[in-house]
């Protein structure tokens, strides 16, 4: 499983990028987490919002910190 946290590096990018850390730890997952923050990297994806979250190429999120719940839901369904 690879996520990516696109966004420039706000603070909700920021806080997002932690949130999913905590949470792949926290289900003792093996998963590449990584940071995109260069904006043509970003429109790739079509997210005019940040933060945006990218699990195994798909757009889960855009626009706004994720809740755990959001998040852990998303790592049970990418299994």
């Amino acid at each position: 499983m690879e996520i990516k946290v696109l966004g420039t590096g706000c603070a909700n990018c920021k806080a997002t990028m932690k949130l999913i850390e905590e949470a792949v730890a926290a289900q003792g997952l093996t998963v590449q987490v990584q940071k995109v923050e260069d904006i043509q990297d970003i429109m790739r994806y079509g997210v005019m919002s940040t933060p945006g979250v990218v699990i195994d190429g798909k757009v889960v999120h855009a626009g706004g910190v994720p809740g755990k719940d959001k998040i852990a839901s998303w790592l049970a369904a990418a299994r």
